[in-house]
């Protein structure tokens, strides 16, 4: 029995390169329960990260009251995560859930029934159509629905009303994984397996806090360092994280550029490899384009050049890219501290130059993994409830959004594609003007996640656009909607969903949703069946009625595509494991890896997209395109660095940059609700550099206030292991608390919202807003009476001091929670190499 919280990765399995992963199964049951008095275990994946570990429900007398992991889950072999095992259930018998629908009245939301509830949206909205056609309405979702409820979605948007104003907080999250994909290998869909790291030399973290973003990943990555022929770790990060710590270890490297100077350290990686020939002359020129513009575009940024911009050595600069140049396999993993920053898409497409200039691709230990940050982010992306076209088709292709038309028995001109689709950022705009007079938000809080909070709440509350709001609880964004409506959650309802690897669940209706609260499927079926949308046959627009209806008519319309999902079923999916896609005849059985032929998507007639300019965002014409004839190679894609929009000056000499922590989900509509969850990190803090902190007179735990020209914050400081002249602040917090549905709460909690001092600025290829790159101060304000409420176990331990390093975890009241684990027989996974399969 192990605390989880103090223990968050669980006790080690060690093994050895090219054998299987060893499987533990990791359980959690609420207090008082026991395994013999579970009435039903119920399969699903866990949906508190992006790893999408196979899970099991526990469900006794109606109610979810644990989790256990699933052993022959290809995807972590029985393990869970803190947040998987305390988080994934707790939520769900909170006594504030909400169970009925709230409209406002008089300026005060008040209870009704659905009919007054969708009466009042359908009204609404039909009155909107009528008067400003579809452009009038805008929907902004999440990363945590299901596969079907994103289609359904995605049908009513683009056939129903016909706007091109969708898009999800994967906008926030992942949109630059979607983005670079595309742009080097012509489609959306991550090339790597979780797998290579049993078969990899050396693993590349860029911008990746993994031990705290993804546990169980995490895990599986020490599981190799500590066992025989160990890969040697790469860090990029600005603070000293574990994945710092275990690089130093394994005698690899860590790369600590100043905020916003990515791209510059990825030039001169790349550079390093042209230099140096550690490039697949052979392989690049057989499957790739781009070389020579590539290797002119990169070569000013020598070591020493890369070094005065980013503030690292150029000795670890060489060393670096020594590892890559040297190693047989590498396995590059790229997360927000590359997504959120400037240049977002030119420095994670660097990393895709990297492997294709080695030719590790396809091949065992060879992969990328451009890594999501919510469980359902690449469903978003998939079935077009965001700004894509379902099935990875391409908006700017005629015969693409005819296959889509003929599908839906619709009339192509009704599927807007005459303009690149709206992201997130451009659709609070039109609302905050009154151009989208109905936005319709589903399970995301953009008024704690998104930038520059004080103006997303400032457009919510106003009279100019009607705000829908249908989630779990009454979120911060709820509270200044027009209408709330309760939704079912993950156990309460059944659906798919696909992780960053793309394996596939599904996940089983455990118990039912409280009260009169729905599936977000079945609001949207409700909603269109009540706005009349049909097709040109007179029959209704989503003919479906079940989830399993609904999956079935995603998977046909991806017949022929890179995402395909033609021979999966629920039946299929009812097995051991999850399965990735592409799965049908060629590959009946799923997909490990991609591109191991080295053939990609990039040809002129089936590519997702003609490219875009990385510096500029200027779209490639499709002749354009056409004319450069990429027959299935990859492109060579680069781009000089430029300053951050926002530079450090007198008033605001230090650059803020924004994350996560390991036992806070998102805006912790669900984590927040786990006492074992939020007791270890019960409260926002800022992290500063000893240095720094001392020009200041500030000592832990300090009260301070942190200032950009937008707002400011006043928060307890970590002198933490950031580098010097970076603040460090988690985004999680907004003014709920637990203790606020009795009245209680912080008093300071209108003042902790980290995106307060964010911009309004965004990458001019993805989109995906800049929370890593801000100008700002910090200053003094009082002492407090003890530490920050940082928890110690991760990058946000205090700092060195004396040579004394405090690494024990934050202590949990009660001791902290148990947790069994259990040492499994390893099951056979068939799409593993070590297996013999190929």
């Amino acid at each position: 029995m192990s605390d989880r919280i103090a223990d968050i990765y669980g006790a080690r399995t060690p093994h050895t390169k090219g054998t299987v992963w060893p499987a533990r199964v990791d359980q959690f049951l609420d207090p008082g329960v026991d395994e013999g008095s579970v009435d039903s275990w119920v399969q699903s994946a866990c949906l508190l990260c992006s790893n999408g570990c196979g899970v099991d429900i526990a469900v006794k007398d109606g109610r979810m009251v644990g989790v256990r992991g699933r052993a022959t889950d290809v995807v972590n072999h029985g393990r869970l995560g803190p947040k998987g095992l305390y988080g994934s259930t707790r939520w769900a018998n909170s006594g504030d859930r909400l169970t009925r629908p709230l409209v406002r009245e008089g300026g005060r939301l008040v209870e009704t029934d659905w009919e007054t509830a969708m009466g009042r949206i359908v009204d609404r909205s039909k009155s909107i159509l009528d008067a400003k056609g579809p452009l009038s309405h805008g929907f902004y979702t999440s990363g945590q629905l299901f596969l079907e409820e994103y289609y359904a979605l995605a049908v009513i948007g683009k056939a129903g009303i016909g706007t091109p104003h969708m898009d999800g907080n994967t906008r926030l999250c992942t949109a630059t994984s979607a983005a670079a994909f595309k742009e080097s290998f012509g489609a959306d869909g991550q090339p790597g397996s979780y797998t290579d790291i049993e078969h990899c030399d050396a693993v590349f973290l860029y911008g990746h806090n993994m031990p705290e973003t993804q546990t169980v990943l995490w895990a599986r990555i020490l599981d190799r360092t500590r066992g025989d022929d160990p890969p040697r770790i790469v860090c990029v990060d600005p603070r000293r994280t574990l994945v710092a710590m275990e690089a130093e270890r394994t005698g690899g490297v860590h790369l600590a550029p100043r905020v916003g100077t990515n791209l510059a350290l990825m030039n001169g990686l790349t550079r390093e490899l042209l230099v140096n020939g550690w490039v697949d002359q052979d392989w690049v020129a057989a499957h790739t384009l781009g070389l020579e513009d590539l290797r002119s575009t990169v070569e000013p940024y020598t070591p020493e050049h890369v070094g005065d911009i980013c503030g690292v050595a150029a000795d670890d600069v060489r060393r670096a890219a020594r590892i890559f140049g040297e190693s047989e396999a590498v396995l590059s993993t790229v997360l927000q501290g590359f997504y959120q920053s400037h240049q977002a898409t030119a420095a994670s497409v660097a990393v895709h130059n990297l492997h294709l200039l080695r030719g590790m691709l396809g091949r065992p230990g060879a992969g990328i993994l451009q890594m999501n940050g919510q469980p359902t982010a690449q469903n978003n992306r998939e079935c077009g409830a965001d700004g894509d076209l379902p099935g990875f088709r391409n908006w700017d292709n005629p015969h693409h959004v005819q296959q889509l038309a003929d599908a839906w028995d619709v009339d192509a001109m009704t599927i807007p594609h005459w303009a690149p689709p709206t992201h997130a950022m451009q659709i609070f705009s039109y609302a905050e003007t009154g151009s989208i007079g109905l936005l319709w938000i589903s399970a995301t809080n953009p008024a704690v996640s998104m930038p520059e909070s004080a103006r997303i709440r400032r457009i919510l509350e106003g009279d100019q656009c009607f705000v829908v709001v249908q989630d779990l609880f009454l979120t911060e964004t709820a509270e200044l909607a027009d209408v709330v409506l309760p939704a079912a959650g993950w156990g309460e309802k059944t659906g798919c969903f696909t992780n960053v690897n793309r394996t596939v669940h599904l996940s089983e209706k455990a118990v039912d949703p409280p009260g009169e609260a729905k599936s977000d499927l079945d609001i949207f079926l409700m909603y269109a069946d009540r706005m009349g949308f049909t097709n040109r046959s007179g029959e209704p627009l989503l003919g479906w009625r079940t989830a399993e209806e609904a999956f079935d008519a995603w998977a046909a319309i991806t017949a022929g595509r890179p995402v395909d999902y033609t021979g999966l079923s629920y039946d299929r999916l009812r097995g051991p494991t999850g399965i990735p896609w592409p799965v049908n005849d060629e590959h009946p059985d799923g997909t490990d890896r991609l591109y191991a032929e080295a053939v990609f998507p990039t040809d002129t007639d089936y590519c997702e997209t003609y490219g875009h300019d990385l510096i500029t965002g200027g779209t490639v014409t499709e002749q354009e395109h056409r004319a450069m004839r990429p027959a299935g190679r990859a492109f060579l894609k680069g781009a000089p660095y430029t300053p951050p929009h926002e530079e450090p000056s007198a008033d605001f000499p230090l650059r803020y940059t924004t994350g996560r922590t390991v036992y806070q989900f998102h805006t912790r509509t669900k984590t927040g609700r786990s006492g074992d969850l939020n007791r270890a990190a019960p409260d926002a803090w800022v992290e500063i550099s000893p240095t720094d902190a001392d020009a200041r007179g500030i000592a832990e735990g300090d009260w301070v206030r942190v200032e950009s020209p937008r707002g400011a914050i006043e928060v307890r400081a970590r002198v933490g292991e950031v580098m010097e002249g970076a603040v460090f602040a988690p985004f999680h917090y907004g003014h709920w608390e637990p203790a606020a549905a009795d009245g209680g709460g912080h008093d300071d909690a209108n003042h902790r919202l980290a995106n307060e001092l964010t911009m309004t600025v965004w990458d001019p290829v993805s989109k995906q807003p800049a929370f890593k790159t801000a100008a700002c101060q910090v200053t003094r304000l009082r002492a407090s009476d003890g530490p920050a409420p940082a928890p110690t176990t991760g990058a946000s331990a205090p700092a060195e001091r004396d040579g004394a390093r405090r690494r024990r975890p934050r202590p949990t009241q009660g001791g902290g929670p148990t947790t069994s684990t259990t040492l499994a027989e390893t099951p056979t996974y068939p799409l593993d190499p070590a297996c013999g399969a190929s």
